[in-house]
């Protein structure tokens, strides 16, 4: 699969790059951005995915999300993929809330989004394949995090592929797309009114469901607006609860829900997923 090279740049020793590549799940350019610690000529490395969060692009995170330091420390390679399909031709909503930039990392099945909002396919498969052809990573130790919509993202995909990951984290995640506004919309909007369908798509609903993950490790705010009304953090403790899980959910004191909140705990969250990534090595 072509793979373009949009941009380069040496830092903490490694390789910050970003590339895009014309995805066949899509059906339009997609960008995403890697970042290869310095290692030794031959080594693979594990691979830690960063899901973002709604209005975001694979830039967010690269340049206010403060990990390279700690995944050059720790040996972890970081993959931040964007939030959706992008173009002229791609649907789009006025609200920030839906369309472009709100994927919610869902295979759409109603039109006009069904033909492009395929990001559930994009990250479990499409781009998984591009970034082990490309780069040096063991894909036998895959961790996953993310934010709000992209926290998400990561506990619904972790959960429905326990395989593939051996840790999962999230910062200020969507806990239940069933449970608030934000995914009532989006998921009425690409899955359709069957509320049964949204469950494949609701962390909480997985969990009750039987789905596991090995590992999992969230952090929330207490001063993010959007806790009440849209996050409901409570809602997966009473889950991991009746499920007998383990997790560890940490309410940090005064903070919210933008990127001085992500960079504080971020180095915390890449040297929780190397211990897991990296046992046994």
């Amino acid at each position: 699969m072509a793979l373009d090279t949009v941009s380069i740049n040496k830092a903490h020793g490694g390789v910050q790059g970003v590339y895009s590549h014309p995805s066949d799940v899509t059906g339009t350019p997609m960008t995403f951005s890697v970042f290869v610690p310095d290692h030794a000529p031959g080594a693979s490395l594990p691979v830690l995915w960063y899901l973002s969060g709604l209005t975001c692009t694979h830039a967010n995170v690269t340049e206010k999300g403060e990990y390279r330091a700690a995944c050059a420390e720790h040996g972890i390679i970081f993959v931040a993929p964007d939030t959706s399909p992008r173009g002229d031709e791609v649907p789009d909503d006025e609200a920030y809330d839906f369309g472009k930039g709100a994927g919610f990392y869902v295979d759409a099945t109603q039109e006009p989004w069904a033909a492009n909002f395929r990001m559930r396919s994009y990250i479990e498969q499409e781009l998984p394949a591009l970034i082990a052809g490309n780069f040096p990573v063991d894909m036998a130790r895959q961790g996953i995090t993310g934010h709000s919509m992209g926290g998400h993202g990561a506990l619904t995909i972790a959960l429905r592929n326990p395989d593939r990951f051996r840790s999962v984290s999230a910062f200020s995640p969507i806990v239940s797309p069933l449970n608030c506004p934000w995914g009532e919309k989006a998921l009425t909007g690409y899955i359709g009114a069957d509320r049964a369908a949204w469950r494949a798509y609701d962390a909480c609903a997985l969990i009750d469901d039987g789905a596991r993950v090995p590992a999992l490790l969230v952090d929330q705010g207490t001063a993010d607006n959007f806790l009440q009304e849209q996050l409901k953090t409570h809602l997966l403790q009473e889950a991991v609860e009746r499920a007998g899980m383990q997790a560890t959910i940490r309410m940090q004191e005064g903070y919210d829900h933008s990127y001085y909140f992500i960079s504080t705990f971020m180095a915390g969250h890449v040297a929780w997923h190397a211990e897991r990534l990296n046992a046994g090595e």
